[in-house]
């Protein structure tokens, strides 16, 4: 498997060893991206296994009553409006949101499920603070994310694009962001699977990125982030064992170059704790990061 596929199978293992997936649908999603079925159910007993090992639970309640608050963002953010560019090999779809007097622009990197409604609203919360944000469709290139009526078929479909295209897109999104805001400076947010890609991003060599937040995405091996220019608002979840195990080659990889940076472990929060649409979902995490992120961005991109 590619790394990217094997990034996938590991989640799709271990949202079954933490008892958000049926035994029947991970096996069906891990053959869905070419994992045969001896290896499979070895990788399947292998989560189960750490997860047995691991005594500790993800915090999801709120004491402060945060739990029946809105999203962080959610009550100024803009509508977004579906938008077309020229990418590197296929046109490319994206959801666009504008600030009304933009400070910054901002580029939004999805998870592994493709351009969903939540990655949208993220671009119209930065919208509704000043960040005119562009969150891009990695899979335009197979139609769209909404071209797949099953969402296990978008993943399986997005771990077959190799990293170069997935990199050469987003840089076409920068391309696209600097000539709808021109004269600002760019950021990059990316969350799981998109905090890997602008991991990947910022090791190309992207010089035009001036801040950078990948969440809880892993670094990838080896990476040389000297050609980068970010300063880096690294965000992990204090019980997302298997991306912690990243961190320090992360942290190693930010201080080689010599970029500003930031790693924030948020306690008592798992894997994918800002996205309020999932079953990891953390509001009282998701409302402290927040702050933060804009706090980052009004630093190094206002």
């Amino acid at each position: 498997m590619t790394p990217l596929q094997q990034y996938v199978a590991e989640e799709i293992a271990v949202d079954h060893a933490d008892g958000l997936m049926s035994r029947r649908e991970a096996l069906r999603r891990l053959g869905l991206l070419g994992v045969g079925l001896t290896a499979a159910t070895a990788l399947l007993a292998a989560c189960s296994s750490d997860s047995d090992s691991n005594t500790e639970a993800s915090a999801t309640s709120s004491p402060d009553g945060s739990a029946d608050a809105a999203p962080p963002g959610l009550d100024t953010a803009l509508p977004t409006e579906a938008i077309t560019f020229a990418g590197p090999t296929a046109e490319l779809q994206a959801a666009w949101a504008a600030a009304a007097d933009p400070r910054g622009a901002v580029l939004v990197v999805h998870e592994n499920k493709g351009l969903t409604d939540h990655i949208r609203s993220v671009a119209g919360r930065f919208a509704g603070v000043g960040y005119s944000a562009l969150a891009i469709d990695l899979l335009s290139e197979e139609g769209g994310t909404a071209t797949f009526a099953d969402p296990a078929e978008a993943t399986a479909a997005l771990t077959k694009a190799t990293p170069e295209r997935l990199v050469a897109d987003m840089k076409a999104a920068i391309d696209e962001l600097q000539r709808r805001v021109p004269g600002t400076k760019v950021g990059a947010i990316g969350f799981c699977m998109g905090g890997a890609l602008v991991w990947r991003l910022l090791g190309s060599g992207e010089q035009r990125l001036s801040a950078a937040a990948p969440f809880y995405g892993p670094i990838p091996d080896g990476s040389d982030l000297t050609g980068a220019n970010a300063a880096v608002l690294a965000v992990y979840a204090e019980l997302d064992a298997r991306v912690n195990a990243s961190r320090d080659a992360a942290t190693a990889a930010l201080d080689k170059a010599g970029l500003t940076n930031e790693v924030v472990t948020v306690a008592g929060a798992d894997h994918a704790f800002f996205n309020d649409t999932g079953q990891r979902y953390d509001p009282r995490a998701a409302a402290q990061i927040w702050p933060k992120v804009l706090d980052w961005y009004g630093k190094y991109l206002s």
